[in-house]
């Protein structure tokens, strides 16, 4: 097996276009250099012969070395403060997030994308997960300018995903800017613990079964 246990860093470049068109990535992962070609992805084993396989079976090798199950996926995901470290994990050892979303075609989060692959559970797109929390009611329990801002973060995280909500730095931006400044904003949730605690709990409703 030449996926390695400990993978460091990813360095990505983009080739260009390949055959007929085709666009080529190239991941280079522990000095072996991972060529991602439409839904392929070809790689040298260590005996030196070329190994071409689909990017869906090449993603389910890495992520059963990290959870044997759903179920194990599930508790690592929801256990962890920010998801942008099982995110980088992932990517680490091979999971190829870009590359994935561009041949699935919809704008799924990292969450998906794994469930989807892994595990063949129907993938939902950023949108989807939102509009299912505004269903719930679920802002229904905060006051009206802590309302204002979840509601912002919400879209903010159909926008761009959930990587970008779990960062403060995203309160001096716009929309942000338009409900106070920072300080302002976490003082409306009676203090950064417990904006912290309202942001988390966002995601756990994003992620309900």
């Amino acid at each position: 097996d030449t996926i390695a246990d400990n993978w460091p860093e990813i360095e990505i470049a983009d080739s260009g276009a390949g055959d007929k068109g085709t666009r080529v990535k190239r991941y280079v992962v522990a000095n072996v250099e991972v060529k991602v070609i439409a839904e392929r992805v070809q790689y040298f084993d260590a005996n030196g012969k070329l190994i071409t396989e689909s990017l869906k079976d090449y993603t389910r090798k890495a992520l059963a070395k990290e959870f044997a199950t759903l179920d194990d996926f599930l508790r690592r995901w929801s256990s962890v403060e920010k998801k942008k470290v099982i995110i980088e994990e992932l990517s680490n050892e091979g999971v190829f997030f870009d590359a994935l979303a561009e041949e699935i075609g919809r704008d799924c989060d990292p969450f998906d994308l794994v469930c989807h692959v892994a595990w063949g559970m129907p993938p939902l797109t950023r949108r989807e997960r939102a509009e299912k929390v505004k269903k719930r009611n679920y802002f229904g329990k905060y006051g009206e300018q802590a309302r204002r801002v979840l509601e912002a973060i919400l879209e903010k995280y159909t926008d761009e995903g959930i990587e970008q909500i779990e960062e403060t730095q995203m309160l001096t931006i716009a929309p942000f800017t338009e409900l106070g400044t920072p300080m302002e904003i976490i003082r409306t949730f009676g203090g950064l613990d417990q904006y912290q605690k309202a942001v988390q709990e966002l995601e756990v409703a994003l992620y309900a079964a």
